[in-house]
């Protein structure tokens, strides 16, 4: 009997301890706090549809306009010059270049200027005896023949007769044979064929020089020219002559250029057209880097956006009583940076920052600036959130 009475207590106290830490636990729960309504703060823009020029952007490195790669057409030593024949050196037009040492070469043309002073004053005799009309003709020559100058052209024949007896002597064949050791004489030198600077030198004094070797480059400093690439799209759109802003990469210097080129054919393979840029100023070095501005055409009643707030499938997000909605845009060309979009309302509000997780009906708070104005920020900082 105890023990029954011991086991309906302890299930009593069982039951008991159950309920009482249920009624404990229960007393512990709280009401879910709601959470603060969050609304975001943006920048907007008013649209000011207007005439948006378009420039096409392109960079490319600078090369002379006029540049000359020096070669050998003759073999020899290399002479030395009233300059050296180092890169950096200048040169005004008509200084001798290179000379190569052609002692030898010239004993052979003055022993040919010889022969043919010799055979012509052989036919003399005839000349006068024959032919006494074209006698003094002949002896002028003579008198004005000098060995250590060019030798002269040969005076004109006037009759078949004269023609058939110069050529029977084989007066001729002679006077162009020591034509023709003259003008290989003249490659012996090569003179500037106008001012510049010498960018590369392949050889030195005393150096044997052979036919055919490439002995340095030699460029004017004047005019320089870029190669740039333009999309085929814009090709019809430049034009020969139109200026052209250059800036190095820091943008600290800025230079005008024009379209002195335009290739007429396409690029197959990355579908662009090659223009080339002229461009003069004392400061340019040959191989520097130049960013250009190309101005392609006038899109009329459009506006530019950053590229960012361009959503997918050509829309943008504009603010309507402090709702964001979407509208469609019609894209018309694309910058690094920027886009230019028609199709835009007048007066609409538009964003001018992204703004992260931005949909369709989303609440948003417009940022007043300065004055009470919506501004365009054009900071890199991220939209601010407040709560409400």
């Amino acid at each position: 009997m105890r023990k029954i009475i011991l086991s309906i207590l302890g299930i009593l106290l069982i039951v008991a301890a159950y309920f009482a830490a249920n009624k404990i636990i229960d007393s512990k729960k709280r009401p879910k706090p709601r959470p603060a309504k969050v609304i975001k703060t943006v920048f907007v823009d008013t649209v000011k549809n207007k005439t948006i020029p378009i420039q096409i952007a392109a960079n490319g490195n600078l090369t002379a306009k006029r540049r000359l790669e020096l070669y050998a057409e003759v073999q020899g030593i290399f002479k030395g010059g009233t300059h050296l024949f180092k890169p950096g050196q200048k040169y005004q037009k008509g200084q001798a270049l290179i000379r190569i040492d052609a002692s030898e070469y010239y004993a052979s043309v003055q022993s040919a200027k010889s022969n043919l002073y010799n055979l012509v004053t052989s036919i003399m005799p005839d000349l006068r005896l024959d032919y006494p009309d074209i006698y003094e003709k002949w002896q002028g020559y003579l008198n004005t023949f000098d060995m250590s100058k060019a030798t002269p052209k040969l005076p004109e024949v006037t009759s078949e007769k004269e023609k058939y007896f110069i050529t029977g002597r084989n007066i001729y064949t002679t006077y162009y044979n020591v034509k023709n050791l003259e003008q290989r004489l003249a490659k012996y030198t090569i003179s500037a064929p106008f001012n510049g600077v010498l960018t590369e030198a392949l050889v030195t004094e005393g150096t044997l020089i052979r036919q055919g070797q490439k002995l340095g480059e030699y460029i004017d400093t004047k005019v320089y020219e870029m190669q740039v690439a333009i999309g085929k799209e814009y090709g019809d759109l430049l034009r020969v002559g139109e200026s052209v802003e250059l800036s190095n990469l820091n943008k600290t210097k800025t230079f005008t250029g024009k379209v002195s080129r335009i290739n007429s054919s396409v690029n197959q393979a990355t579908q662009t057209i090659t223009t080339f840029i002229e461009v003069a100023d004392p400061s340019l070095r040959e191989g520097m880097y130049l960013e250009a501005n190309l101005d392609a055409k006038k899109e009329e009643n459009a506006i530019e956006i950053e590229r960012g707030l361009l959503q997918e499938g050509d829309k943008i997000f504009v603010v309507r009583d402090s709702i964001l909605d979407i509208i469609d845009v019609q894209p018309v060309y694309f910058s690094d940076k920027k886009v230019v979009l028609k199709g835009v309302p007048e007066e609409t509000i538009i964003l001018s920052k992204s703004v992260p997780g931005a949909y369709a009906g989303m609440l948003i708070k417009i940022y007043q600036g300065k004055k009470g104005n919506n501004n365009v920020h054009r900071d890199s900082s991220a939209n601010t959130a407040k709560k409400q």
